[in-house]
């Protein structure tokens, strides 16, 4: 018994990052990070805030950081000034300084 020849299985459509640049991204400029920082404080975006300037005091993975619990940066009724998470990819504990703005962003 004979098996037909198929024809090679092609894409209908190309890849999404066809023609674009991949792989690591250049670091945020502190101009652009005080932009960002300025947008959601007008648009009254404490959430939103308060997770972005613990991205950048602690420079974890946004797994880690949405993982967080107030108990990992509140001791009683207070914003540490230090504080430790354990990160998710490599098992690691990670200590970081709250700075004074994240600190008062948290606290919103």
């Amino acid at each position: 018994m004979e098996t037909p020849n198929l024809p090679a299985i092609r894409a209908l459509r190309p890849a999404w990052n066809k023609g674009r640049i991949v792989g690591q991204k250049r670091p945020l400029n502190p101009k652009h990070v005080w932009a960002i920082r300025v947008r959601l404080e007008l648009a009254e975006n404490h959430r939103d805030l308060a997770l972005f300037n613990m991205a950048v005091d602690s420079k974890l993975r946004g797994c880690d950081l949405v993982k967080m619990k107030v108990v990992d940066v509140m001791a009683s009724g207070q914003i540490k000034e230090r504080a430790s998470v354990l990160q998710s990819k490599t098992q690691k504990p990670v200590r970081f300084e709250i700075s004074e703005g994240t600190r008062a962003s948290v606290e919103k």
